[in-house]
């Protein structure tokens, strides 16, 4: 049997599966095991007075009408994220005696969703947290958003006639909106249209640095990005706005590193270059004032607390700890006042509050079928050699028993594409094969140490575990990069998983699969899971998904958006559900694509008039398959039952 090691001494307790998941290492403390073996929230980290189960939330979403996928917010996490980098900051103001300030800044890109960006700047408004537009459209939505005049509006991206004009009235309406120009190109326009408009704008400029970083986003940084100035540049605009007399509009520096810098020597050594960058500003006659970090904090994925790029080696308050001393001690040799600290922190401020939920639907598991008790006279020699390598196992040869399979395997196929065995001897063949591997894959566990090339093999026989979602969709970092995020079951945890599962959606896609999991020791590469009951409901959860997922899902196989629910958990322990909003209808998501709902249906209603006249339906079974149609375009995209 396909199984997690099992030890028939000890039962199997929600403890172990807080290791085995590893949970309290990822879960940043907002996540845990319930003794009755659900995964429960911790609203205020770590106080285990307030534990709300998973699974009662699932429970109040199916009375409420809600079908699987959904995508669970949690109110708490997002407020909690925003606190504890504003007081870790503070924390480390006033343990060095900085002089300056600290102002957070939430890059829309990360999840440009309303009720998102709402809540931050709610949440935020406290700390006077802000907002960073890279688009005409996200400058839009930011203005609608922000209420809160000392917060800083920062405008990066490309920007055109509207995009400028537009930042320049809500600086003439108080906003701190800066414009940081990303290329040398920008300044002249934002100068013609600041005169056109007589608002005298303030401006950062974007600084390329040596600096870098490692992970997926490295080519944020170093002389090859894409965005920012070099030196050369960065001193054209200086001699540009001393030539207008408007050198005290620049009064922002800003560098972007990487979305996820795992490593904190990668942190202060940008720190330190972008101090120095400043430190040239100041001395050339800008206004200076603010020095934007951009992003970079990490989010711990995997839970190991490495370099690993899914990781982090550093806790938030070393971040803002070396942030702060970094700066201090290279502006404090020059005398150099200290500036307003902005940081981009967008994943690290959404990725927790956010977990899909999606239920199981089947599986398809290797079982090896029991093999003949003996051979026909006309069976091909090839199988019956491959017979041999299966009885003749032992610890000692699995090596070599694992090559020889390999090549009778191939070989038997070779005979089948020729015609020279039957379908039958060829599955005989395969069912054989399979029963080497699972034998090898039993023995393997005997040794201590494992030939390189068997290392995975138990991978290969890991059971299929159909999940009611789409990667596409909701988790396209997971395809299009390998992102790693951390998945687990939502309850049943107080008994053993027995399975090794890997997980696949419902497009009709061999990419739609989820075959790589986090551990703290690398990647597994299949996830322990318990036995799937065709009775009973089974769900899963993906955490730490607030970042760039439902911003960068796309609609393979027309797998529209999910439902989404937001709860906000109480002192006592118990939730409400604060925003709902209803996944795309199969309409919804034709209509997308150009198709136009109301004319499908009597394009379809002329077609089933032609099978009533051609004696192939009823009227009666007309208006059953129109009611049939009617109900599919407005039914959820995902499995329904």
């Amino acid at each position: 049997m396909n199984g997690y090691k099992k030890d028939t001494l000890e039962r199997w307790t929600y403890d172990k599966s807080a290791d085995l998941y590893g949970i309290q290492n990822w879960g940043a403390g907002y996540f845990d095991i319930s003794e009755k073996g659900d995964v429960v929230i911790m609203p205020n980290r770590g106080n285990k007075n307030i534990r709300t189960s998973i699974m009662d939330i699932v429970s109040g979403l199916k009375d409420r009408g809600f079908d699987m996928p959904v995508l669970l917010r949690i109110e708490n996490i997002l407020d909690s994220q925003l606190t504890r980098i504003h007081e870790n900051f503070k924390k480390a103001i006033t343990t060095f005696g900085y002089k300056g300030i600290y102002k957070g800044v939430y890059p829309i890109k990360v999840n440009q969703q309303r009720e998102v960006v709402e809540e931050v700047t709610q949440f935020g408004s406290c700390y006077h947290h802000g907002l960073e537009a890279g688009s005409k459209a996200e400058l839009t939505a930011s203005l609608a958003m922000l209420k809160d005049p000392e917060a800083c509006l920062i405008c990066n991206g490309y920007k055109d006639e509207e995009f400028v004009d537009l930042g320049l009235y809500a600086t003439k309406m108080g906003f701190n909106c800066f414009f940081v120009l990303e290329m040398p190109s920008e300044l002249s326009l934002i100068l013609e249209r600041a005169e056109a408009l007589n608002i005298r704008p303030l401006i950062g400029v974007r600084i390329k640095l040596s600096s870098t970083a490692s992970g997926h986003w490295i080519e944020s940084c170093g002389d090859r990005s894409i965005f920012g100035l070099n030196t050369t540049q960065l001193v054209a605009v200086i001699d540009c706005l001393k030539e207008k007399n408007m050198l005290d509009c620049l009064q922002l520096l800003h560098y972007h590193i990487g979305s996820q810098v795992p490593n904190i020597r990668d942190i202060r050594s940008a720190v330190l270059e972008a101090s120095q960058v400043y430190i040239g500003l100041v001395a050339e006659g800008a206004k200076m004032g603010y020095l934007d970090l951009g992003g970079g904090l990490a989010v711990d994925y995997d839970g190991s607390h490495t370099n690993y790029m899914h990781s982090r080696n550093y806790t938030l308050y070393e971040y803002c700890a070396d942030v702060i001393e970094t700066i201090m001690a290279t502006l404090d040799e020059k005398n150099i006042d200290h500036p307003t600290i902005i940081t981009e922190s967008g994943r690290a401020t959404v990725a927790y509050y956010s977990v899909l939920l999606f239920n199981i639907l089947d599986i398809s598991q290797f079982e090896a079928l029991p093999l003949p008790d003996k051979f026909l006279e006309t069976t091909p020699e090839l199988i019956v050699n491959l017979f041999e390598v299966l009885t003749s196992m032992n610890l000692r040869n699995i090596q070599e028993c694992y090559n020889d399979a390999l090549y009778y395997r191939d070989e038997i196929r070779q005979l089948f594409k020729h015609g020279d065995i039957s379908l039958r001897e060829r599955s005989l063949g395969e069912m054989i094969f399979w029963h080497i591997i699972k034998k090898i894959a039993e023995e393997c566990k005997k040794l201590k140490y494992i030939p390189q090339e068997l290392k995975d093999i138990d991978v290969v026989l890991a059971d299929i575990y159909y999940g009611n979602f789409s990667v596409f969709q909701s988790l396209p970092d997971a395809w299009a990069i390998d992102h790693l995020f951390p998945v687990m079951p939502i309850h049943r945890l107080n008994e053993e998983p027995t399975r090794q599962g890997i997980l696949a959606d419902i497009t009709c896609d061999c990419d739609g699969k989820i075959d790589k999991f986090i551990d703290i020791h690398g990647v597994k590469r299949a996830l322990p899971l318990h036995e799937f009951k065709a009775d009973e409901e089974y769900y899963l959860g993906v955490f730490l998904v607030g970042a760039y997922q439902e911003t960068l899902g796309d609609l393979h196989n027309l797998l529209g958006d999910t439902n989404v629910v937001t709860i906000r958990i109480g002192d006592d322990g118990d939730y409400s559900f604060v925003r709902e909003s209803e996944g795309d209808s199969v309409a919804d998501v034709l209509t997308y694509v150009e198709y136009d709902p109301k004319q499908m249906i009597i394009e379809f209603r002329k077609t089933a008039e032609e099978a009533v006249r051609k004696g192939l339906i009823t009227p009666h079974e007309r208006k059953k398959i129109m009611e049939a149609y009617d109900a599919g375009l407005r039914g959820y995209t995902y499995f329904e039952k």
